[in-house]
């Protein structure tokens, strides 16, 4: 994630921002050019001066859930992220509305990445077999809603907006980090694995680091459930998790990948740079001088990522909050991670 100027007053706004707060103008994300900016109102429109065009707001924007733009003579309602919502929750009941505004705060981070990437994005009716559908959907009073994918539909609890309702299901599940964005990274790795590796060539490179995806699913996940992880499962996985299965052990990856990558282009924003008291050169971080987004070599984003995640959990710690980052990075999960670094921008040309 970058951080953005208004272009008309220069003050400094952020991704999710519809106003500036200096100026005054209203400010509309255009995914297109990957830009936030100023809006002048223009009969049943919006113009941009900095790109010189004129554009109206996604239709949720009249419910408060999106700062995306559609170009004014478009036929679409919704913007390049609100279009693939295939359900979203009875928006009467003012606790699901923010939950909802909630959720899709966090996709809208996830496509950012995507778009960044350069990744296909298709919806169910552009590619009714694969196309990218989310569903938002509340618990019933005899059903919980079960967070996952399948077939490019993912699924998302509503629940999962609620701070204190996720903070439980991570107590009993045993997680370390549990978010909102990190599961639609994780579910979105799924949707992913069937689009650039089953039976693409990158297929048998994938069964070589992450094992092969054909034994059973739903055995591998009761035994996982009921067993754990195996004793140092760290030195080959990212998570616990991503023992269960392999295709949980990339779904795993391909988070973190996103993680680390928009994680290192918002310090590069910031220009964040530290050289420790104690001299440990293991720890100085230099200025990024990279797009993470772009960088074919992951030794180049892991070399700047390492540093900056012992920077953010020490902060972390010095406010009593636990670590931003509670995950160790070993020689076989970086080489997990240099083969999806690969696999998107492969998928990027595709």
């Amino acid at each position: 994630m970058k951080l953005f100027s208004c272009d008309h007053c220069g003050n400094t706004i952020y991704f999710e921002n519809a106003v500036c707060e200096r100026c005054g103008h209203a400010l509309g994300y255009v995914p297109e050019h990957n830009a936030l900016v100023s809006l002048e109102p223009s009969e049943s429109s919006f113009r941009s001066p900095a790109l010189n065009q004129f554009y109206r707001y996604c239709a949720n924007s009249a419910e408060g859930a999106c700062n995306w733009l559609v170009p004014a003579t478009s036929d679409d309602l919704y913007c390049a992220g609100c279009r693939h919502n295939e359900t979203i929750p009875p928006l009467g009941d003012a606790t699901n509305l923010i939950h909802w505004q909630t959720i899709e705060r966090a996709k809208k981070r996830l496509f950012y990445s995507l778009l960044r990437l350069e990744l296909p994005l298709e919806t169910r009716i552009e590619n009714p077999a694969h196309g990218l559908a989310f569903r938002f959907l509340v618990d019933a009073p005899d059903k919980t809603v079960m967070t996952g994918h399948e077939d490019g539909i993912i699924t998302i609890a509503l629940a999962e907006a609620d701070d204190a309702e996720r903070e439980r299901r991570k107590v009993n599940m045993g997680e370390p980090y549990r978010t909102l964005l990190g599961h639609f990274r994780h579910e979105i790795g799924h949707h992913y694995w069937d689009l650039l590796v089953d039976g693409q060539p990158s297929h048998a490179r994938f069964r070589e680091l992450f094992g092969d995806e054909s034994r059973d699913y739903g055995a591998a996940l009761q035994s996982y459930y009921a067993n754990g992880a195996p004793n140092g499962w760290y030195h080959n996985h990212i998570s616990a998790y991503a023992t269960a299965h392999p295709w949980e052990d990339f779904a795993e990856t391909f988070a973190h990948y996103l993680h680390i990558v928009d994680t290192v282009e918002m310090a590069a924003a910031f220009g964040v740079r530290a050289r420790p008291a104690t001299q440990d050169e293991s720890l100085t971080i230099p200025a990024v001088a990279l797009d993470p987004y772009r960088e074919l070599d992951i030794g180049r984003i892991i070399d700047n990522w390492i540093p900056l995640s012992s920077l953010l959990n020490n902060l972390n710690r010095a406010v009593g909050q636990p670590d931003a980052y509670p995950f160790i990075l070993t020689s076989a999960v970086v080489e997990k991670l240099g083969f999806i670094n690969d696999l998107v921008h492969q998928g990027s040309a595709q």
